[in-house]
């Protein structure tokens, strides 16, 4: 075997070779472009990879509808609190989608907030889960995630009615408690310790949610110089009449096409960015409440009644509704005409009023 000795030939080759690939450069100009892909801001305020065609190169997630490489991963369905000491609050920037329901009949308000495209790596502060948040979840075909529950929630979990992972019993150490926070507040789980946990069950990670439907993003270079001209859009603020602390205003910015979230007339931080919280879709989704032990209370979560969907700065007014008979069943979104409402690709934060609280977008 012969072997090169003179490293003058070697750096020779490499010189020629460099030439030769600078030319092909400038005889095919930006043609070799098409081989790369690139990364673009698209309107919903998310990153994702496409091709020079503005095809996805990842398929879309089926709540949030945008590109990830979790797409077909069944999503986590965490309840976090919404009490003043545990603000800020860690992850809740990074949901796919967020259902803010009252707990107590119009006073305070919890999160259920699900983790399909991305699991943070700290999510809390958990709280207990209540019965109504159960067939929402359901509904998704998520994992419920919660520290311990109502007597209502727990009877329903422990009969096996869904895949749940519970602190009370903290299978394969999914949860954790801070220092520096007063109990009940300290209770904390992370992304790997939450997939840890499913597999260690026997949980299947496939999910089977159908899906939202999405307006479709043809060319994101194009839409995001389009999106500023949607229906002339200017700065509009969103108020929702949950009782103070828990009141909510969202402020539109039609530059970046986001709702910016305000919690007790404060800026909702998330803890692990230190930044504020931006939603793409706002549901109004009215629902009656009653008190029925105690601190307990029951909405009306199955059946149908108005709703309201705020997206690229306007109101689309219709109807949910959900199957009584069918605890798993979707919750749909439909306007006045029976078509179902497609949502700006990214965060849907889905807000359960009572039919006399006062929301107002102006």
């Amino acid at each position: 075997m012969n072997t090169i000795k003179h490293p003058l030939i070697i750096l020779g080759a490499i010189f020629l070779i460099g030439i030769g690939g600078s030319a092909l450069f400038l005889l095919q100009g930006s043609s070799l472009d098409f081989f790369a892909a690139s990364t673009v801001v698209i309107p919903s305020g998310q990153n994702f990879e496409v091709d020079n065609e503005g095809i996805e190169a990842l398929p879309t997630s089926t709540i949030a509808g945008i590109p990830c490489e979790n797409y077909s991963r069944r999503p986590f369905a965490v309840m976090i609190a919404e009490d003043l000491e545990t603000r800020p609050l860690s992850g809740l920037g990074s949901a796919d989608l967020v259902i803010e329901m009252p707990v107590i009949t119009g006073s305070v308000t919890r999160f259920l907030s699900v983790f399909q495209c991305t699991i943070p790596r700290e999510i809390g502060s958990i709280r207990s889960a209540r019965h109504d948040f159960i067939p929402l979840a359901m509904g998704l075909d998520a994992i419920f995630v919660h520290w311990g529950g109502s007597h209502y929630a727990l009877r329903e979990l422990n009969r096996g009615i869904m895949d749940n992972i519970n602190a009370l019993g903290n299978p394969f150490a999914t949860f954790f408690r801070k220092a520096g926070i007063p109990r009940p507040h300290n209770g904390f789980t992370s992304g790997e310790r939450l997939l840890n946990a499913a597999e260690g069950l026997g949980y299947r990670l496939e999910t089977e949610f159908e899906g939202y439907p999405h307006l479709e993003i043809r060319n994101p270079k194009s839409e995001i110089r389009n999106n500023l001209k949607i229906q002339n859009s200017k700065s509009q603020t969103l108020t929702i009449g949950y009782p103070y602390p828990f009141n909510v205003n969202y402020a539109y910015d039609p530059e970046i096409n986001n709702y910016l979230r305000w919690r007790g007339n404060k800026e909702e931080i998330d803890r692990l960015t230190d930044e504020q919280v931006e939603v793409k879709n706002i549901v109004i989704m009215r629902a009656r409440s009653r008190q029925i032990e105690g601190q307990y209370n029951d909405v009306d979560v199955e059946g149908t009644g108005e709703a309201v969907v705020y997206r690229n700065g306007e109101e689309v007014k219709g109807v949910w509704s959900k199957d009584k008979s069918d605890p798993k069943s979707k919750l749909y979104f439909r306007d006045l005409i029976g078509n179902e409402i497609e949502f700006v690709p990214g965060s849907i934060w889905i807000h359960v009023v009572e039919p006399y609280q006062r929301v107002q977008f102006k």
